[in-house]
């Protein structure tokens, strides 16, 4: 099925593309969310008009993205936990705990934004990719010390 992007999509495509997709990934995931339109005549017609707005809406979006990055750049996560022997931790930091963290800083960032390859499981200083837009990503320090009470 061809339709036409309303939103950047990770490994789909960008705001305003009209790509294929397969039907049932459409019909089930991307039209009931309004991601996407279904690119008929009619849609693409109106599309053709809309193409403007959509790219101001773009801009829009990497502004904002933009400005919450210009906000991470300069923050610094330390998150005390309870660590054992060898720095292990008893649990682990998943990007729920990240974006909690940063809440209590007054930054709002989705937690599937948030890009752990795995949990963290030991002690240390991390770099913690945040992708803010399909163009940005952002670098987040987080430290993970021990929680010596």
């Amino acid at each position: 099925m061809e339709v036409i992007l309303k939103e950047d999509i990770a490994n789909v495509g960008k705001i305003g593309e009209v790509v294929r997709v397969r039907d049932g990934y459409a019909r089930n995931f991307l039209l009931p969310r309004g991601l996407v339109l279904e690119a008929n005549k009619k849609n693409l017609k109106t599309f053709e008009h809309s193409k403007k707005i959509i790219g101001d809406q773009k801009q829009k979006v990497l502004r904002q993205a933009q400005a919450v990055g210009d906000q991470l750049a300069g923050v610094a996560l330390v998150l005390p936990m309870k660590v054992g022997e060898e720095g292990k931790l008893f649990g682990s930091v998943t990007n729920m705990q990240i974006e909690k963290a940063l809440k209590a800083k007054g930054l709002t960032v989705d937690r599937r934004k948030i890009h752990l390859n795995e949990p963290i499981k030991v002690a240390g200083d991390y770099d913690v990719p945040v992708r803010l837009s399909a163009d940005l990503t952002v670098t987040l320090k987080v430290s993970v010390v021990s929680d010596s009470k």
